[in-house]
């Protein structure tokens, strides 16, 4: 499912780019995706719409965010570490906090590859038809032993 994703970031840039779900099915399958891995990627975006707009709560300047024992269990250390980490740099913002829990969750395995997450991130940027800077997707895309240090 994470590769379907990954195709539609790279192929249409902007979700709003993308065609109706009869059509990207056609699509996918002709550039060799399972029908199985389409329904799940075309079901996951779908639940990330219906994320984006769910969100009510405001977060004050000093709020924190209490993971449930299940979230930790599923987003594992790393996975919950990344997103501390982001929100600390200032670039993942409570809402798509959020949203990258929420889609998180959903994701089969346990607990989450931290890879997996980044895919979930960068699919969160997208939806919100935002680009993260570029640190960010360095560090979204680049394995740290083949960084170069300055």
């Amino acid at each position: 499912m994470l590769d379907v994703l990954v195709y539609l970031y790279e192929t249409y840039w902007r979700p709003d780019a993308c065609p109706d779900h009869a059509q990207l099915t056609r699509k996918l399958s002709a550039v060799g995706f399972e029908s199985d891995e389409i329904k799940e990627a075309l079901t996951w975006l779908d639940g990330l719409a219906a994320s984006a707009s769910a969100y009510q709560g405001e977060q004050g300047p000093l709020s924190l965010r209490v993971y449930s024992q299940a979230e930790l269990n599923h987003l594992g250390e790393p996975s919950v570490g990344f997103i501390s980490f982001l929100e600390s740099a200032g670039v993942l913002p409570p809402p798509m906090r959020e949203m990258v829990i929420d889609r998180a969750m959903v994701v089969p395995g346990e607990p989450l590859d931290l890879e997996d997450l980044k895919i979930i991130v960068l699919m969160v940027f997208w939806s919100r038809g935002q680009e993260p800077d570029a640190l960010i997707l360095d560090e979204l895309f680049v394995a740290p032993e083949d960084r170069l240090i300055h």
